[in-house]
């Protein structure tokens, strides 16, 4: 037998709840509950607010992902789609990771997560003035940190295959550890280290919940924000960006939010504790530079560098946004 599409199947459940709702022999006797009855099953199928909140937000979530994530032996991803204005190799948000020892950084990469030098641009004094690697389906670019742009570490998301093998590499390359591999309540298996460079890296496997066949992204910036709430509308007034999920305490600090850009994703929370902001920087790609900048300008970010066409091929600017992250936006002016 053929498989059945999800709508299909979709249509019989909700052909089977309306079963359910059709009155019974004895109450079409009476005439005006038969009525009432139907009515009510008519009203029954209009969903709530909230029910097509959720179901738009579940949908953007499949489509995105499923357009923008690799290949993975855990997630069993789909090959990634990566839209023209994108350069070959990155997605819409990339780590650009400023700090001190750049070459010894990538170094620790290779070691702990795998990673795969894509490029390297010395300076005369043999210091970074740009570097990128590969991890898994994302990647993380890097330079040397100078009097003009000083060190700023970064917060980063990783999922792998295996948490725990992955924390033991990090650990004899040189990381030192926040705790130990744990399963969370939410369902991963999560670590977290910090490195000698002082970036912090939550290392974490899915264990209670399987993604879907579009499978996860490997790397993901994680912002700690002061009033994180926010950072949501300043995203989504510049990038045209959607939350993707965002758990609240009842005093209503954000706990944790996902949010979409293009086809990656980046993560907020609320300040606390240890996980105080870290003030990073950000590689974008949008379809539109200088619209984006006028956009963000609007939204109360300050100029870091008006769109200019830049030697390396993008149409580049950049903002600093109101929590002192830096966002280098561009567009990709090559071929597809």
């Amino acid at each position: 037998m053929a498989k059945r599409s999800l709508a299909v199947q979709l249509d019989n459940i909700v052909e089977a709840i309306l079963v359910s709702l059709q009155p019974r022999p004895e109450e079409k006797a009476h005439r005006e509950l038969a009525s009432l009855a139907e009515i009510a099953r008519d009203l029954r199928l209009l969903p709530r607010q909230e029910f097509r909140a959720a179901l738009k937000t579940e949908l953007q979530r499949r489509a995105t992902m499923s357009e923008g994530t690799g290949a993975s032996a855990a997630t069993g991803a789909a090959e990634p789609r990566t839209p023209y204005y994108m350069r070959p190799g990155v997605t819409s948000i990339t780590p650009y990771i400023v700090i001190h020892r750049a070459a010894q950084f990538i170094e620790f990469m290779k070691a702990a997560f795998g990673a795969e030098e894509r490029l390297r641009v010395p300076k005369p004094d043999g210091s970074l003035m740009h570097a990128e690697v590969g991890i898994g389906n994302g990647a993380i670019e890097t330079a040397d940190a100078n009097e003009q742009i000083p060190a700023a570490p970064t917060e980063i998301h990783h999922y792998v295959d295996d948490c725990d093998a992955t924390y033991q590499r990090a650990l004899a390359a040189g990381a030192t550890s926040l705790h130990a591999p744990v399963d969370q309540s939410y369902g991963d298996r999560e670590a977290g280290v910090r490195d000698a460079f002082g970036n912090v890296w939550y290392i974490a496997t899915p264990k209670s919940w399987k993604p879907g066949p579009e499978g996860l992204r490997s790397i993901q910036p994680f912002l700690h924000l002061r009033e994180a709430e926010k950072m949501v509308p300043f995203a989504e007034a510049t990038f045209g960006a959607e939350v993707m999920g965002m758990a609240k305490s009842p005093e209503g600090f954000v706990l944790h939010a996902t949010i979409r850009i293009g086809n990656a994703t980046f993560e907020i929370a609320e300040a606390h504790g240890k996980s105080q902001p870290m003030p990073c920087h950000l590689h974008v790609y949008v379809p539109d530079t200088d619209a984006t900048y006028a956009k963000a300008l609007r939204a109360g970010a300050s100029s870091l560098r008006e769109p200019e066409d830049a030697p390396y091929g993008d149409r580049a600017a950049g903002v600093k946004d109101p929590f002192g992250n830096s966002w280098f936006i561009a567009t990709y002016q090559g071929t597809k």
